[in-house]
């Protein structure tokens, strides 16, 4: 046998450990000599608690040992008695073994009991079933006396038997059966539609009920909502759904309102598109749809349910058929005018406190979550549509006035004119007042609009100033075959350039910005080209009175002292008095263009080379006579207002130089000092000067035209051009013999 410490090694270590730990111990305390005293009483106060560790150890054992034997007679008594069940298992077992046909038996009793159970339920209802037919009469007669309560109670009472006995079959698989049964109850599918039919007609009239009969209109609520209870059960349960089950007749409400709502007001008749027709039309709507409103607001609402948002939808019913409405009416050929009311009606009207903001519907109706009443595309597209009309209406208007205006050139009296005296007619204030109407017109809609239509006006501004500028281009034409037709010609010529005077300063008056009124380059060009063809045709026709005049130039007849130039100057006073009619910057620019024509004319006539001098007497003359001219015509503008530094007629002064000049072979000097002042002039001009003179040798005039190339001259800028509009004859070639040499 072995040793206990081989058994339990545990126990040899404990000791060790613990005769370690007491000797540690031991040391420590009486490590003293003076502690060696209470040695004796240590080990007998630990010889005491030895002995109480080990009595108590002994009597835990002692329990632990009973414990353990009562626990071994407890297992010993339960398997006697498991032994005791298996064997009563066995001989029940071998019971029901035996007994196993007799159960056959219990299972035909059952299935007789469950069709026992099946006919008892079918004794109960048999009564009710039997006063179907019954119920159904009555129910009917009660729906024709409008008694719609009491009705729909006997046909839920119906519905609900009907119901019951299916859900049964259903539960029970007798599916043949129900066939059997809906066939019986097949008369509720016919109440059910007559019910339906009133409560339809009945919410289709709701808008007067609520006023003069509520309590049907009330009724019907109930209804609706008790049907709507019953679908939520039965779809809840989800176990069986009876037919036509969910009736879902709260929805079919709102769809007879909103069916109502658009068939009344927008599906009845056609609508007028014609401008008064469309007026009267949008204001019925306006007042019906407030009104309706109204009744809603304050009645109907107290009549539903509040999860009915009744007023909401309503309201946005009206917004979406006025919407579509709105559409369809666009999609018509329409006027200016209609557009026009269209735009005001959906951007202003249906917005403004005379109709989805009136105060009797603030703050309930609310219309602004619903969006716009046009998209922002169709308010663009109507617009440009509206932008047409206009620009149609107003280009036939403009036509019709200078039709007008034309008409009135070919009168026999002047023009009429204004406080100061200047010429004028009606057509810039005509012009002005349409173009104006009708960017304010669209001012009333939208900021974008009035774009619009501002941009137009410019644009139909621009080419009637075009056409404008032809219709007096074709009065030229009339008066060149006749200059006594039109009797006042240059009369309307000036009223014309006062007339573009008055438009150009009026343009600017137009832009709806008052900070950005500046006048687009492409029309202060039109206006220009207008101001120059009506000035041209002016300065033509003092063309035609100068030119008899100018022909006589040069000749010994004016050398010797002829009252030609004073005929001229008589002439320009003439035209100087009718340019009074215009108001001065115009003024001034025919003066100015008036010297400058008198000036190239005297030039021109000059170099003509109708005359040579022959001596230097008739060169004396010539300077004699230029200088009596030239200084007769500056005085005659200057008294006419035209300074001296903006005259042309300087160029006469000095080409008096040139002729004057007394030694020939200066003139290189002379002639370099005058192309210097008139850098237009070429070398032809000077040859036919020089030719003038009469005087001048080959070697002169080689000498001067080499000078010439030699120093080319550049225009400066601002330069007014004279000699380059005047064109000097080829000069004759000489007659030659055949066979012979040109002299």
């Amino acid at each position: 046998a072995s040793s206990p410490d081989e058994e339990w090694p545990e126990a040899e270590k404990a000791e060790k450990l613990a005769r370690g730990a007491a000797l540690k111990w031991a040391s420590g305390v009486f490590y003293r000599p003076e502690k060696l005293e209470g040695l004796g009483q240590y080990r007998s106060r630990e010889t005491q608690r030895n002995s109480s560790i080990q009595s108590r150890l002994k009597s835990t054992v002692q329990s632990y040992l009973e414990g353990v034997g009562v626990g071994l007679e407890q297992l010993q008594s339960a398997a006697q008695e498991v032994q005791s069940v298996c064997q009563d298992l066995g001989a029940a077992r071998w019971a029901l073994l035996d007994s196993a046909d007799r159960f056959q038996g219990l299972q035909q009793m059952r299935a007789l009991m469950a069709e026992h159970v099946q006919l008892a339920s079918v004794v109960q209802v048999l009564p009710q079933l039997f006063s179907v037919h019954e119920v159904f009469s009555h129910t009917l007669q009660l729906l024709r006396g409008q008694q719609l309560l009491e009705a729909h109670a006997e046909l839920m009472m119906m519905e609900h038997l009907r119901d019951d006995i299916l859900s049964q079959l259903h539960l029970r698989g007798l599916s043949s059966a129900q066939a059997t049964v809906l066939s019986y109850f097949s008369g509720l599918q016919v109440l059910n539609e007559s019910l339906a039919k009133q409560l339809w007609d009945i919410v289709g009239s709701s808008l007067r009920l609520v006023r003069e009969d509520p309590v049907l209109f009330v009724t019907a609520v109930r209804i609706i909502e008790r049907e709507e209870k019953i679908d939520d059960t039965l779809l809840l349960e989800a176990t069986f759904l009876p037919p036509g089950r969910p009736k879902g007749w709260r929805q079919k409400f709102y769809h007879i309102v909103q069916e109502t709502i658009t068939g009344d007001h927008f599906h009845a008749t056609r609508v007028d598109t014609e401008g008064p027709g469309l007026a009267r039309h949008l204001a019925a709507l306006q007042k019906d749809i407030v009104y309706e409103l109204r009744v809603v607001k304050d009645l109907m609402v107290q009549c539903v349910p509040p999860h009915y948002n009744i007023l909401s939808i309503c309201t946005a019913t009206y917004h979406q058929a006025l919407s579509s409405h709105l559409q369809d009416i666009l999609r018509e050929d329409l006027d200016k005018q209609a557009l026009f009311l269209l735009l005001e009606w959906a951007l202003r009207v249906y917005h403004s406190p005379e109709m989805m903001a009136h105060p009797d519907l603030l703050p309930e109706v609310d219309v602004s979550a619903l969006g716009p009443l046009m998209s922002p595309e169709l308010v663009e597209q109507t617009e440009r549509k509206y932008v047409v009309k206009v620009k149609a209406s107003v280009l036939e208007w403009m036509q019709r006035t200078l039709e007008v205006e034309f008409k009135e050139w070919f009168r026999e009296e002047e023009p009429e004119m204004d406080h100061q005296g200047f010429f004028q007619s009606a057509l810039p204030i005509i012009v002005m007042q349409m173009l104006n109407e009708n960017i304010q017109v669209a001012s009333l809609i939208t900021d974008s609009l009035q774009q619009k239509v501002y941009n137009m006006a410019l644009e139909e501004l621009e080419a009637f100033l075009g056409r404008l500028r032809e219709a007096l281009v074709q009065c030229g034409k009339e008066h060149q075959k006749d200059r006594t037709i039109p009797k006042y010609y240059v009369s309307y010529l000036l009223a014309m350039l006062n007339n573009n005077l008055a438009l150009s300063s009026s343009v600017s008056s137009l832009h709806p910005d008052a900070a950005r009124r500046e006048v687009p380059t492409s029309l202060q060009a039109a206006l220009d080209r207008m101001q120059k063809k009506a000035c041209q045709l002016l300065l033509e026709e003092l063309l035609l009175d100068l030119q008899p005049l100018c022909l006589q130039l040069p000749s010994h007849k004016w050398l010797s002292g002829s009252q030609l130039v004073s005929s001229m100057c008589e002439v320009i006073d003439k035209y100087a008095k009718d340019f009074s009619r215009v108001r001065k910057p115009i003024f001034t620019l025919l003066l100015t263009e008036s010297e400058l024509l008198v000036a190239s004319q005297y030039l021109r006539a000059l170099m003509q080379k109708k005359m040579v001098c022959k001596s230097k007497e008739e060169r004396g003359q010539l300077c004699h006579r230029l200088l009596q001219d030239a200084t007769q015509l500056r005085e005659l503008f200057c008294g006419l207002g035209l300074d001296q530094s903006q005259q042309s007629l300087e160029a006469v002064f000095a080409l008096r130089e040139l002729i004057c000049l007394k030694d020939p072979a200066l003139l290189s000097l002379e002639v370099l000092g005058f192309i210097t002042k008139y850098p237009d002039v070429s070398d032809e001009h000077i040859s036919t000067l020089l030719d003038l003179r009469g005087d001048v040798s080959r070697e002169v005039r080689h000498l001067v035209l080499e000078m010439m190339v030699q120093h080319p001259q550049v225009l400066p800028e601002g330069y007014r051009p004279i000699f380059s509009t005047i064109l000097v004859p080829a000069p004759q070639l000489p007659f030659c013999l055949r066979k012979g040499k040109c002299a």
